[in-house]
């Protein structure tokens, strides 16, 4: 089952910088994505397209679909493989007035043991000359979590996202950017699939039982993004985030980029580095069946730490110099990534080593994620 998937508008988003009072580009997105790593393989294409009303309005529109096999070591552990499918999409709409912005979105996102909606809403207003973008931003999630195996389950999920961003050109090469943010979550937060292990006394080894998370969860995040522009087009971003939750999970997240453009070629590397403590009510065995009031052993809830490093190119193709364009479109672009991800658990064991209870080794994960997709805007 997967959740809580980046949709393909906010992955490009993440790469930018919101600004009140300019509606985005028409474009059109057209992506395939692909994740292999632990046993799992998820892929799938999206489309994205957005385009202008007038002056004051534009439209966006994105449909997207995960193809997931899932072998991971949560489920060979304790089920068997299986293969899923999430479609999902979404509907927006900008609305530009002076220098303020406002932007509301519909997402609708369903698998065969999930279904998700989440409306979403910001405003976003230039200040002092345009130097200063302040953004406030709200959305709701009302989500339904079922089980394939068990027709009579189906448990509500709500989440409530509270934003504050400030964007800030401080020189004529460097702009920053602040952002908060506040997720409570409340309904059925783990995974019915997934189990814990106890220690049992009568054979010397382990059982399994099923996993039992508190209904409640409040999480803040605090981000600051710095971009540097160098003399020669080329630019230097770097980015530090902080989060914290009521499971006691305390995160730090830092990342290097650079980004470099050579003729109608940008080339862009990022290094990225997270660790985090463990929710409280983890283990990787606990000492005894019900041994607490919640129990977890999901390997993204424990103590761990992770090494990302990123390639990306993109060609543009097109141009709007009058001598290149195609028909009706102005630009286009292709652009490829590859991110490599290495993750080192440290309090959550291999079990398919099959090793005695004290002398399992500690899971590690690597895995690659691939992106490419063409851009055209008119």
């Amino acid at each position: 089952m997967i959740r809580r998937g980046l949709t393909f508008a906010t992955l490009l988003l993440a790469f930018g910088v919101v600004h009140a009072g300019v509606l985005p580009d028409d474009r059109a997105d057209v992506l395939y994505h692909l994740y292999d790593g632990g046993g799992v393989t998820i892929d799938g294409p999206s489309v994205l397209v957005r385009k202008k009303a007038g002056k004051s309005l534009s439209f966006v529109g994105n449909y997207y679909v995960d193809m997931v096999s899932s072998a991971s070591i949560d489920v060979i552990t304790t089920a068997s493989p299986y293969t899923e499918e999430r479609k999902q999409w979404s509907l927006g709409m900008d609305y530009l007035h002076g220098n303020t912005t406002m932007r509301v979105n519909y997402t609708s996102s369903v698998e065969s043991d999930f279904d998700g909606e989440t409306v979403s809403f910001s405003v976003s207003q230039d200040m002092f000359g345009d130097l200063t973008t302040l953004t406030l931003s709200y959305a709701l999630g009302d989500d339904l979590v079922r089980m394939s195996t068990d027709t009579t389950f189906e448990e509500p999920l709500d989440r409530q996202i509270y934003g504050v961003g400030i964007t800030q050109i401080l020189t004529k090469n460097l702009i920053s950017s602040l952002n908060v943010e506040t997720v409570t979550e409340e309904g059925y937060l783990n995974n019915p699939y997934r189990s814990v292990r106890y220690f049992d006394a009568a054979t010397g080894g382990y059982d399994f039982e099923r996993e039992l998370y508190p209904n409640t969860r409040t999480s803040n995040a605090v981000g600051l993004r710095m971009r540097y522009f160098l003399p020669y087009r080329a630019a230097v971003e770097g980015e530090y985030r902080f989060f914290t939750d009521t499971w006691d999970i305390e995160g730090h997240t830092v990342s290097l980029s650079y980004i470099h453009p050579w003729k109608d070629f940008t080339f862009t590397g990022k290094l990225r580095y997270h660790d985090q403590t463990g929710a409280h009510f983890y283990r990787d065995l606990f000492p005894g069946p019900q041994a607490t009031n919640f129990r977890g052993r999901d390997k993204e809830l424990s103590p761990l730490t992770s090494y990302t490093f990123k390639l990306q190119a993109a060609y543009e193709f097109l141009n709007d110099d009058g001598n290149d364009t195609f028909g009706f479109i102005k630009r286009a672009k292709v652009t490829a990534s590859l991110n490599m991800l290495s993750v080192d658990y440290h309090d959550f064991s291999d079990l398919t080593a099959q090793e005695v209870i004290g002398n399992e080794p500690l899971y590690q994960l690597d895995a690659n994620i691939f992106q490419f997709y063409f851009s055209f805007f008119y």
